[in-house]
């Protein structure tokens, strides 16, 4: 578990655009039940979430299309309810960051770890819009 001030800033990067925290097992039961797309990043305190994962998802919430709710759960921190998230994301094996795109409760769009770390937040965001305009 990670100290409270270390993932402040970290989460304060997605609840400062709107994002929606979700703490426990029943908050991401609720939000994946949601009507209309859902946006899950699972945040994560290593370089390529601050450098990559974090900007991209700012950057793609400017495309007109967009979910319309957002919500993360934080590796290593909310170890509950980033669990019960990766199990709607099966087949996809755990990975932090990722993000995920459902829509009325079914994953339709995944971003796993391999497909952030290294490239830039300008191209990841590119990919989530395409998913969006196709999605949302």
């Amino acid at each position: 578990m990670y100290p409270p001030e270390l993932v402040k800033p970290m989460r304060e990067d997605l609840t400062s655009i709107g994002f929606e925290e979700l703490h426990t097992v029943e908050q991401v039961d609720e939000a994946i039940a949601r009507k209309g797309t859902t946006l899950v990043v699972v945040n994560s305190v290593c370089g390529c979430a601050a450098a990559n994962a974090r900007p991209a998802a700012r950057i793609s919430l400017q495309n007109s299309k967009r979910p319309d709710h957002l919500v993360t759960v934080f590796a290593g921190v909310d170890r509950e309810a980033t669990e019960k998230a990766r199990d709607y994301m099966v087949p996809f094996p755990p990975s932090s960051p990722s993000m995920a795109l459902f829509r009325d409760g079914e994953l339709v769009h995944m971003l796993e770890r391999h497909h952030i770390e290294g490239r830039p937040a300008e191209i990841i965001a590119d990919n989530l819009t395409e998913a969006y305009n196709e999605f949302c």
